[in-house]
């Protein structure tokens, strides 16, 4: 492909042959995904009776509990596509179990984010109408500041902004949901510090519930639409070369072919990516040297 010109190409013959290359990635069944949610979650879990009964120190138990929880949301972000099966098949279930179940980590309430992530891929970009457009930073630094902010009680990112969201769609039982999720979770952690454990539960679900959302909002939300000020479908998002590398950064350096066909398994947007870039770059995609 990248030794084929393009040129002579109208727009919508480069349309069907990239949609031709993204075919070929969609439907394949995640098994990694599946499993690896499950086993992050399990050993989330495993972390409460070791440090509990001091087999791991308090600080370590953070740091694990703290990578746990940023990559759980890779799994649910799945779920939230119907990557994993659809709607309507005999195994939807397994689809909507990763996940209400693989976010447990990062206290997020999987109905809420499915629908909130959904309006961020209809509305990319909208100063209004994008739930994410509170990430918008002027750089890195400013970024992680942002998200820090937007989780502020009055902030206007975050949860503040999903539930303005689904008040918008009047979602009022999305919106119910997470309200009762979100105050089971601080039940749970007040409960947990009456009982003595305020250490414990602060190490190994409050602190690493923020540190995740800020790695995560960085990575899959700033990085991938910086400056954030197009909202045209092939400009919106970006493809960008990130300094901690591709696995780090959850494969967000090609983020551009998710926006493009959200239904190719993240482990399999780098390989359509560099498939389908020539084609990208004819069509005037937001696409960079990586």
């Amino acid at each position: 492909m990248s030794e084929r010109d393009l040129s002579q190409l109208s727009d919508r013959e480069l349309q069907y042959m990239e949609r031709e290359i993204a075919r070929r990635h969609i439907g394949k069944f995640p098994w990694f995904t599946v499993i690896g949610a499950f086993v992050n979650l399990a050993l989330w879990v495993s972390l409460w009776p070791l440090v509990f009964m001091g087999l791991i120190p308090v600080w370590l138990g953070l740091i694990i509990a703290t990578i746990t929880a940023t990559i759980s949301y890779l799994p649910s972000h799945e779920a939230q596509h119907d990557i994993i099966t659809r709607p309507g098949s005999k195994l939807f279930w397994l689809n909507e179990t990763v996940g209400y179940l693989s976010t447990i980590p990062l206290a997020l309430p999987y109905q809420v984010a499915k629908i909130t992530h959904r309006e961020h891929h209809l509305h990319t970009n909208h100063d209004d109408l994008d739930p994410d457009i509170s990430s918008r930073a002027n750089g890195p630094w400013h970024a992680i500041w942002r998200t820090i902010q937007n989780r502020q009680p009055r902030g206007k990112g975050a949860f503040n902004a999903y539930g303005r969201t689904l008040i918008r769609l009047k979602r009022f039982d999305a919106l119910r949901a997470g309200a009762l999720y979100r105050f089971g979770w601080y039940v749970i952690l007040f409960g947990l510090a009456w009982s003595g454990h305020a250490i414990e539960a602060a190490c190994l679900w409050w602190l690493p519930h923020h540190l995740a959302y800020t790695y995560i909002q960085y990575y899959l939300s700033w990085a991938p639409h910086h400056p954030a000020k197009e909202t045209g479908r092939l400009r919106a998002t970006r493809s960008f070369r990130a300094a901690v590398g591709n696995i780090l950064s959850f494969g967000m350096q090609f983020h551009i072919v998710h926006h493009l066909h959200p239904r190719i398994p993240l482990l399999r947007t780098e390989e359509a990516y560099w498939e389908m870039r020539p084609i990208l770059e004819a069509r005037g995609a937001n696409v960079h040297d990586l």
